[in-house]
């Protein structure tokens, strides 16, 4: 049955005019324009418009790119493409309301909403009604007269998603460049906008083929994201009477998420699903794995989005709550989430959505998780290698395997620990992907877990300088040039320090950089490594091999590397 696609190009004036009523549908992702995307709209309508006095209809017509709707004969649309920009212009044009003279901003108000009528008992009819969740906000503090003055008494405390947030941020922006301009300029900006601005309209009244019309369109919006994309096909498919508790569901957990996250769950549950590296798009192998034909979607937002992402906050954020021992399991999250890649993410999604009330096998699975993700980082793995494991791994989950046996994909291999052991003999400062790592996780066990990284600067510093100075102690200490080369970069020979290093400092003779650089007023630091350093007289081969040797052995106790 062929579907009925009009396409035609309309100024401004028309397109927030009683023509249409646009709405953001329930399964559209949130408005997340940031003051760099708003603040480039604007400057682009500046510098376009020109520096000119021209008659306005004289002055070239500036194209805002395509919108795509579903639309029937009536005024009333959905935004399938488009709502960032139309958004924008709402509150450009709320925020030009109230820096022009009167009569230029009550002319302005018509084309925000159409004003109620209290004889006739109507109210007003906004051009833009934006999604739900930030519906009550936008009308109350962006189009109504006056309320955009008052966004700067809106903290982050009192706007419980992004996209108020951002609405927030670029209505004060376009206040602020609006203040830089000269009054006339602002008024002809207006004029400008409704009447020379213009953007192509695209309306079909059916979802799918409006989908279709907005994958081969290239306008300047911001492309939706697969999370968008999936949550379009799955809340689509759920039955109108619960589509809306749904869209509520999802849209509560990309919230509590934060937008960034809850796009990155998708490629877990992905890996979860598929067990190995991508081979497609991920929409493509996401379809193909949970958008079949007789796919429930209310099944699959029940029993594996919602859960898998209430097990994915957990884990990103540390915070398992249980009635005793959390703290263990919580401690081993934290080091997880400092590993350098988040390839370990989908396995324990899957053991904790499997296990998360069971507090010893919590703490013994990501004790061996922490292991295996740590080694892999230090003895090198490349991406494919790690995502192969994990897919073992993830398979050895599902079948209820031993995971604890040695033949396990949990447990490191004889291969894998001696590889581990030789990193750490050798010069570790020279591997940045992971020395404050495992340097970290060191200090942490000689402090048998009392101590807290929560610094904002965390650096790791030698102690015999890489380029000591000529006639200082350290080349009495040190005198052959190779065999303090060989020294300096060992983890013997390095501590960490909570502040900025100091390339200068860094050459102070043994007793002056333990006194003024290592020690804080008190005479003692933060960290277990750096206190063993200050306690010592002197810094000599001897020394460092001794403190080599106790610290790998401390390491191979903590990963069981023997």
């Amino acid at each position: 049955m062929p579907v009925n696609i009009h396409g035609a190009e309309y100024p401004i004036k028309k397109i927030f005019s009683n023509d249409f009523v646009f709405s953001i549908p329930l399964y559209q992702r949130p408005y997340a324009w940031e003051t760099e995307q708003a603040g480039e709209l604007l400057e682009d309508l500046l510098a376009f418009m020109g520096e000119t006095n021209d008659p306005i209809d004289e002055l070239e017509p500036y194209f805002l790119g395509s919108i795509v709707l579903i639309k029937g004969d009536g005024p009333e649309a959905d935004v399938v493409d488009g709502q960032q920009r139309l958004t924008t212009l709402t509150i450009l044009l709320a925020a030009l309301r109230s820096r022009i003279p009167e009569k230029y901003a009550n002319a302005i108000t018509p084309y925000l909403y159409e004003q109620g009528d209290p004889i006739l008992g109507t109210s007003n009819r906004y051009r833009l009604k934006v999604r739900s969740l930030d519906a009550e906000f936008f009308q109350k503090h962006i189009e109504a007269e006056g309320a955009i003055l008052k966004l700067a008494d809106l903290k982050d405390a009192l706007l419980p998603t992004d996209s108020q947030k951002n609405m927030r941020d670029n209505g004060l922006h376009f206040l602020k460049k609006l203040d830089e301009l000269e009054e006339n300029r602002r008024v002809r900006l207006v004029q400008f906008i409704i009447m020379r601005c213009f953007m192509v309209v695209v309306s079909t009244p059916d979802l799918d083929s409006a989908y279709r019309i907005f994958s081969v369109l290239n306008d300047r919006g911001m492309d939706l994201s697969h999370s968008d994309i999936l949550k379009s096909e799955l809340i689509g498919k759920v039955p109108e009477a619960q589509r809306a508790v749904y869209n509520s569901k999802w849209e509560s957990k990309e919230v509590d998420l934060g937008r960034e996250a809850f796009r990155n769950l998708f490629a877990h549950i992905r890996m979860i699903a598929v067990k190995r590296k991508p081979q497609e798009a991920l929409l493509k192998e996401f379809r193909l794995h949970f958008l079949k034909k007789d796919t429930d979607p209310c099944e699959f937002i029940d029993n594996v989005l919602l859960p898998y992402a209430e097990a994915y906050d957990i884990i990103k954020n540390a915070n398992h709550v249980s009635t005793a021992g959390a703290e263990q399991v919580n401690a081993l999250l934290t080091w997880l989430n400092r590993i350098n890649n988040a390839d370990w993410v989908p396995s324990a999604i899957l053991f904790y959505s499997k296990n998360k009330n069971n507090q010893p096998q919590l703490v013994k699975f990501f004790t061996d998780l922490e292991r295996l993700a740590a080694g892999m980082m230090i003895y090198g793995t490349y991406a494919t290698q790690r995502m192969e494991r994990y897919g073992l791994l993830l398979n050895a989950i599902e079948n209820g395997d031993d995971l604890y046996a040695p033949d396990s994909p949990l447990q490191l291999k004889s291969k894998e620990k001696s590889d581990i052991l030789y990193e750490l003999n050798g010069d570790l400062y020279q591997h940045r992907t992971f020395r404050l790592y495992v340097l970290l996780r060191l200090d942490a066990a000689l402090s048998e877990g009392t101590a807290s990284y929560n610094y904002p600067i965390l650096t790791v510093e030698h102690i015999l300088p890489q380029n000591p100075a000529a006639n200082s102690k350290w080349l009495e200490w040190f005198p052959d040039a190779k065999e303090r080369e060989g020294f300096t970069h060992q983890l013997g020979n390095l501590a960490l320090l909570s502040r900025r290093k100091n390339s200068s400092a860094s050459n102070y003779e043994f007793s002056h950089k333990k006194d003024q650089y290592f020690s804080t007023a008190g005479g003692v630091t933060p960290f277990v490594l750096t206190n063993q350093v200050i306690h010592q007289i002197a810094w000599t081969p001897e020394i460092i091999q001794q403190r080599q040797q106790q610290l790998v052995s401390c390491l191979k106790s903590l990963w069981r590397l023997d």
